[in-house]
């Protein structure tokens, strides 16, 4: 069990499952977020082992410079948890530039920074694990969410070469594609769709499962995990994937295209 995990967008969804998970283990656990209440109730359960952060990782301000006040607390980052999203479902036109940018600094660019500063300590230990959580949305893009797309895309394809790179250094890169999970922003992005038949059959994972998957995959040092399972046909037949989401992927509702469906798990 690693000593120290830091986890952004701690608050809700897969980044509380987690830290939840890694405090029941025994871990000690840095919990990043804007929401500084949610945070503390959830560290409430170890609060020997945990240090809470509010911080907003939209501001490049506020993405590291907490690093050194965790490391101080609970020592050495040996796994981040590169997991803080926001989503947007809407006709690409009628987004706020404002809020693409927002998304595209919190989803991609702040996991990069993190990334960037947790690495040459790693290095340094021969040791520790980045685990960036980008979206089967990386493999096969959904219609309506053009900026998410392409954060996660952005995210999967800096993890995965990072990973060869980082071969025999003894620091290892874990990339998580989740597909639906029943949380707060699976909820807002359907709810932004017409319902149709093809969205109520679609998988929803829950988040307590693909939590324990991480950890496992942490601790086997595998390369990747998707889930629910049934999306790995996602990586194995991509082009497949894309037609069956661009046939079939609802349209957005009338009303989401001047108010755009956006969550933020972040905090």
């Amino acid at each position: 069990m690693p000593d120290h995990v830091v986890i952004t967008g701690a608050s809700s969804g897969i980044g509380q499952a987690l830290a939840e998970a890694y405090l029941a283990d025994g871990a000690r656990v840095t919990l990043v977020a804007r929401r500084e209440d949610r945070l503390r109730a959830i560290a409430a359960t170890a609060p020997d082992r945990s240090h809470v952060v509010r911080a907003d990782l939209s501001d490049p301000a506020q993405v590291a410079t907490w690093l050194p006040g965790a490391e101080a607390a609970l020592g050495p980052v040996d796994v981040l948890v590169n997991n803080a999203g926001v989503q947007i479902v809407a006709r690409t036109e009628t987004v706020d530039w404002r809020d693409a940018e927002e998304l595209l600094r919190v989803d991609l660019l702040s996991a990069l920074q993190l990334t960037h500063a947790v690495l040459p300590g790693m290095l340094s230990r021969r040791s520790g694990t980045i685990v960036d959580v980008a979206s089967v949305a990386a493999i096969a893009p959904t219609p309506s969410m053009y900026f998410y797309n392409a954060a996660k895309a952005g995210l999967a394809a800096a993890s995965e070469s990072l990973r060869g790179e980082l071969r025999g250094s003894g620091v290892h890169v874990l990339t998580v594609y989740p597909g639906p999970i029943a949380t707060d922003m699976e909820a807002a992005g359907r709810s932004a769709y017409v319902q149709s038949t093809a969205a109520d059959w679609t998988p929803v994972g829950r988040p307590e499962v693909l939590a324990r998957l991480i950890i496992n995959a942490v601790a086997t040092r595998k390369p990747r995990v998707i889930f629910p399972a049934s999306y790995a046909i996602s990586r194995h037949f991509p082009n497949l994937t894309r037609w069956a989401l661009d046939t079939f992927t609802p349209k957005i509702k009338q009303n989401m295209v001047a108010n755009r469906a956006k969550s933020s798990p972040r905090g």
